[in-house]
């Protein structure tokens, strides 16, 4: 159990960090999964067969309570497999009670433009400090590529190639996945290198590691704030949601989407259709057959002039 409470510490910080959760949410979350592993006697090395036991032990509670702690230890064996910590994934064997899936948080065109506008004042000036180059990068990775959080701090230093207009990544599962890069990025990373140690494994060294998920979300919330948007509202996570809603309204193909944003279940993606709808609507009443048939018909019956 005491592997449990430490690494139970390092994925609340991830969640923390990555996804923006609140405290509420944490306590919840750390409430659900000590109570999890009281059940199967520890949650680190619980096979399938011991979590399947929690479908009885959670019987007389409502669905939305089930969907909530099933959620919890879900993302806990994901970021346990993640970090190279279990080889396996043994969330499966979890109730799934159909309930509404929650919808992402999203950010509009117009605010992801003004986060943009404000870095590139800030690197107007004749000598832009540093700290401006790296955040610059670093939006310009997460809403550009959609990257996950981790992925993005723990970037090698030559991960991306001048000649290159993509990166390959490996993402949750060991699953590897092409990401393009956009010739923006490309020229902010290309910029802030100039400003990275020669001798750093990292694009974004911190000390004697890389930059930590929590002052990425820092930064994050910091540029928000100065951008007039709520804080609240924005995350490293929201960014990647931004992503993935703004390329499906531009006409991106669900599948190609899938593979970009690393999801090994499309059910997954799908989640993003429904920022999509208006289109998906107008789509169908101007491009569907029965559109033009219905129109052919409203002016066949319209009175002769």
């Amino acid at each position: 159990m005491a592997d449990d409470d430490a690494l139970i510490d390092r994925f609340l910080e991830m969640m923390a960090a990555e996804r923006g959760a609140s405290r509420n949410t944490l306590l919840a979350y750390r409430a659900d999964l000590n109570g999890a592993a009281t059940i199967v006697g520890g949650l680190v090395a619980a096979s399938k067969e011991r979590l399947g036991d929690l479908a009885g032990a959670w019987a007389a509670l409502a669905a939305s309570s089930v969907a909530r702690k099933s959620s919890a230890l879900r993302a806990f064996y994901a970021f346990l497999e993640e970090e190279g910590l279990r080889t396996d994934n043994p969330a499966a064997a979890l109730p799934r009670p159909v309930t509404q899936r929650s919808l992402p948080k999203i950010l509009s065109t117009a605010e992801v433009d003004s986060l943009f506008a404000l870095i590139d004042e800030r690197l107007a000036v004749a000598h832009p400090a540093p700290h401006d180059r790296r955040l610059s990068a670093l939006i310009e990775l997460l809403y550009g590529s959609g990257l996950r959080a981790t992925e993005l701090v723990s970037l090698p230093r030559r991960a991306l190639a001048s000649d290159r207009p993509f990166l390959i990544l490996k993402g949750k599962g060991g699953r590897e996945r092409l990401v393009p890069i956009s010739d923006r990025a490309r020229a902010a990373v290309a910029t802030w290198l100039t400003h990275v140690p020669l001798d750093s494994p990292w694009l974004f060294p911190s000390g004697k590691s890389y930059l930590s998920r929590i002052r990425l979300y820092q930064l994050v919330k910091a540029l928000a704030a100065a951008a007039g948007i709520a804080p609240e509202r924005v995350s490293p996570h929201v960014l990647r949601h931004a992503f993935a809603t703004h390329l499906l309204e531009g006409g991106a193909d669900l599948r190609a989407l899938q593979s970009m944003l690393g999801h090994a279940d499309i059910g997954t993606t799908q989640i993003y259709t429904h920022v999509d709808s208006r289109r998906l609507i107008e789509l169908v009443n101007s491009r569907h057959p029965l559109a033009t048939m219905a129109q052919r018909c409203v002016d066949e019956d319209a009175p002769s002039p």
